[in-house]
């Protein structure tokens, strides 16, 4: 009862059961499907003996049909689908699979009518949503043009208003006028640095489309670099009581040259040391330092501040991603850090640290060999 079931089901679903008996040579399993005989007139008399010769894809199939059955594969081998057409001259859309049933060499073939128009469908919507992705990207592009060009208008105007300043500054003036215009000074200060921000941002973009070749005769020297940083930024943590230390392991490097460039590595560090600074209350540690991963040097930053908030700790190597209540910056510099240190190879995050912190990584491949390009 069963079987007659089963039969009937793949009737109705357009399926046609066949099994191998010898070389090219099969039997029908069950009901025939009404189209078959589109394909084999006589196939009544043939159930027995049928050869699939006016199927001219399946000849091509059943090679590695054959390789399937005498295989150990637990996998179902698909076709993937074809077009026939019968002897009025009409297309059939059809799929094959050879599967193994205990012993038996199992042929299924599917013709297709809705699935394969909605196998069409998809595939047109897909292609669709592509040309609209890309409609997407190129309006992108020319928002962010847009914004540089302004960007650099900008620029220009606010160093007016600097000299201008600097110029009143020198006139003789009231306290209370003076007190003002310090504060116009520092307004037009920040406003350049944001300006600079962006500014690197889009520079860097740009750069880190373009391919990087690596020349081990101009590799930086990663531990150098971070002693120079820690250095140049000890004033400014010991006048905010902020106790700025090298970690325990970077003294112990054997090579601690790495991929990548001076000038970009010294921004990245510069970048990832004074966002310590900026999130670190007084009397705490910020610790810096290099160890040894095999073939990648490991760059922390860890501090004792209250950490990222976490409803930006998923996206805080985006654009324009900052803190709540931090103000005076554009929430670039990490965003330039990702780029600069994806674009040698490396990678880049953060960690929450067990103790209370932040705990920002960078790892970066160690200049041997030839070079690297990508």
């Amino acid at each position: 009862m069963s079987e007659s079931i089963t039969d009937e089901l793949l009737t109705i679903l357009n399926i046609a059961v066949l099994e191998l008996i010898e070389d090219g040579v099969f039997k029908v399993i069950g009901q025939i499907p009404d189209w078959f005989s589109q394909f084999e007139p006589d196939i009544a008399s043939k159930r027995d003996e049928l050869t699939l010769e006016n199927f001219h894809f399946i000849a091509n199939f059943l090679i590695d049909a054959e390789n399937f059955w005498n295989s150990s594969e637990a996998e179902p081998l698909s076709s993937g689908i074809w077009i026939e057409t019968d002897v009025s001259g009409n297309e059939y859309q059809f799929e094959a699979t050879a599967v193994r049933l205990r012993e038996r060499k199992i042929l299924l073939i599917d013709l297709l009518k809705f699935a394969y128009q909605d196998k069409q469908l998809l595939i047109q919507k897909g292609r669709e949503n592509r040309l609209i992705y890309e409609r997407l990207v190129k309006e992108i592009q020319k928002k962010e043009i847009l914004l540089h060009c302004i960007v650099h208008d900008l620029a220009g105007q606010i160093s007016a208003v600097a000299n201008s300043l600097e110029l009143l500054n020198s006139q003789n003036l009231t306290l209370p006028a003076r007190k003002f215009l310090e504060i116009g000074k520092s307004q037009a200060m920040q406003q350049a640095m944001l300006i600079r921000e962006i500014l690197n941002a889009f520079s860097a973009d740009m750069e880190a489309i373009e391919t990087f070749i690596f020349d081990p005769n101009l590799a930086p020297d990663l531990a150098t670099a971070v002693k120079e940083i820690v250095e140049a930024f000890r004033p400014s943590f010991a006048i905010s009581n902020i106790n700025l230390r090298l970690g325990s392991n970077i003294d112990s490097l054997e090579e601690s040259k790495v991929v990548g460039e001076k000038l970009h590595l010294d921004r990245v560090l510069f970048n990832l040391v004074e966002n310590a600074f900026r999130h670190s209350p007084a009397h705490t540690t910020v610790t810096v330092d290099v160890s040894d991963e095999g073939e990648f040097l490991l760059l922390t930053v860890e501090d004792e501040g209250t950490g990222v908030s976490p409803d930006i700790a998923n996206k805080l190597f985006e654009k324009f991603v900052q803190g709540k209540g931090k103000t005076g910056r554009a929430g670039l510099g990490l965003y330039f850090c990702r780029i600069t240190v994806e674009s040698w190879g490396g990678t880049i995050g953060y960690t929450l640290r067990e103790s209370g912190g932040s705990r920002f990584w960078v790892r970066l491949r160690k200049a041997v060999g030839d070079g690297a390009r990508r």
